[in-house]
């Protein structure tokens, strides 16, 4: 068989991209048979499409539908002049219909992934954490059961854990070495099976093993065969339909079309911008600084704003409740103590000003202006900038009743912050203090050894920090770090 795509189907590295060379696409392709009826096919990581194109004609054109996902531009376009659908996207920013293909080919990106902090990873497993396998464990659900799967990636990728997947999802499983070996890879093929359905000739013990062997280099497969002589794979008819296969965000040319039908994205500004139809009656005196402050944040003075100095600003004003939790303790006559605690409402106002200040080194920027929740202070004590702030927390560290050690946000409580949803400097003054909030009796006496001992020493407070109420404050037994996390992130 001939390649009708010579030209495209080379071998080559490019961010990430390995597509399939001419050898291996021509006898992998050799090893798939129709079936009668509408076939669909996919390849989530399509390239220039050569290789999904090669398969669809291969199985006869007419009697399939391609569908390919490529995250490059340029190569995108190419890829959509030779299927039915394609999408320029990421695959994990992508919404496609499960269990709704006959056949996945599936040459992902190689490599291993970085590190991620942000508690957001594409991949989920305890393995070693390699592009394949995230690619993998978005990608398998496309494929019906009963379908062809096609998957070439370096052997160096069968580890224990990735050869368990293979062993778990698919029968018939046979592995190949690919003719170039430029990047080590394997050509693998299965049939998408449930577990319970699957009928084995080789144990999954010995079949696991043998893909681990493979992996580590201690076994060398046989060489995909120029000419197949086996039995073929037979790529099923498609079942039911796609619902889903779009991006979830929108691709730049989709956005320019929104734009311009839209005549720009601030078609409704009038309508969030001031009140339409309606004249606002002029007060009965003028207003003082406080009443203006007030009417802004209550979001009545809205609009593009002129000031004498010649700033021009465009205002929208809000004020939103938050409940403050206040307790205290009363001595009963056997002497024991009651606790009450006082829920007061508190309104926060947030005022968002854009500058359109011709000539403005801040031009475009939007500011936020906002009271950030904080415990009761002294109406008569001077506000305290971020500096003092900073200062007073490191006196309190170093005044504290123990070492404190780094002081560490998890990515909760630091968006919890940026936000202004609370203030964590009163909680840490009071952990460094000894002071360790709404612990029984039992937990106080246990912080209160700790500070001999050496033990690690845990503070719980309650909060109001929209869908959290409780904050921890853990300082670690070698007092190293001090950190302030949400029990929901335990």
């Amino acid at each position: 068989m001939g390649l009708m795509f010579p030209r495209l189907a080379r071998n080559f590295a490019k961010n990430g991209y390995y597509p399939t060379d001419e050898a291996t696409l021509e006898r992998a392709i050799s090893a798939l048979a129709p079936s009668a009826g509408t076939m669909r096919i996919i390849d989530p990581c399509a390239g220039e499409g050569v290789a999904i194109a090669e398969a669809a004609h291969a199985l006869g054109r007419e009697d399939v539908l391609v569908y390919a996902v490529e995250y490059d531009r340029e190569r995108a376009e190419h890829t959509r002049s030779l299927v039915d659908h394609a999408l320029q996207s990421d695959v994990f920013d992508t919404l496609i219909s499960r269990q709704s293909f006959g056949l996945l080919w599936f040459n992902p990106p190689y490599g291993d992934l970085v590190a991620d902090h942000s508690g957001s990873s594409q991949y989920q497993g305890k393995g070693r954490r390699r592009l394949e396998k995230a690619f993998y464990q978005r990608c398998i659900h496309y494929l019906q059961y009963g379908g062809v799967m096609v998957c070439i990636v370096p052997n160096s990728c069968l580890d224990q854990e990735f050869s368990g997947w293979l062993c778990n999802h698919f029968s018939e499983l046979r592995i190949f070495k690919a003719p170039e070996q430029q990047f080590r890879q394997v050509v693998i093929f299965g049939i998408r099976t449930k577990r319970k359905d699957q009928d084995r000739t080789v144990p999954h013990g010995e079949l696991k093993d043998h893909f681990l062997a493979i992996g580590t280099g201690e076994k060398e497969p046989d060489e995909l065969p120029l000419e197949w002589t086996l039995e073929p794979y037979t790529v099923p008819a498609a079942t039911g339909e796609v619902e889903h296969f779009y991006r979830v965000t929108l691709e730049p040319e989709q956005f320019l079309e929104e734009t311009k039908r839209l005549s720009g994205l601030w078609s409704d500004f009038g309508l969030h911008f001031h009140h339409v139809g309606s004249q606002p009656r002029p007060p009965v005196r003028a207003l003082s600084s406080w009443h203006l402050a007030l009417a802004l944040a209550a979001g009545a003075i809205s609009g593009v704003v002129t000031s004498k100095t010649g700033k021009v600003l465009v205002l929208k004003g809000n004020t939103h409740k938050e409940k403050t939790r206040k307790t205290e303790f009363t001595e009963n006559e056997d002497g024991s103590l009651s606790e009450v605690r006082i829920l007061t409402d508190r309104f926060v106002p947030v005022i968002l000003a854009w500058d359109l200040t011709p000539g403005s080194e801040h031009l475009g920027k939007i500011m936020r202006i906002s009271s950030s929740p904080a415990v009761e202070a002294d109406p008569q004590a001077p506000e305290s900038s971020p500096e003092d702030e900073v200062q007073a927390l490191r006196l309190a560290a170093e005044s504290a009743r123990f070492p404190t050690g780094h002081l560490v946000f998890t990515c909760g409580v630091q968006a919890a912050v940026a936000d202004g949803l609370f203030n964590p400097a009163t909680y840490i003054r009071r952990h460094f203090a000894g002071d360790w909030g709404e612990l029984d009796e039992s937990d106080r006496r246990m912080n209160e050894a700790a500070l001999h001992n050496g033990d690690r020493l845990f503070s719980s407070y309650d909060i109001d920090a929209g869908s959290e109420t409780r904050l921890w404050v853990i300082t670690e037994a070698d007092r190293s770090v001090t950190t302030l996390l949400f029990p929901s992130e335990y």
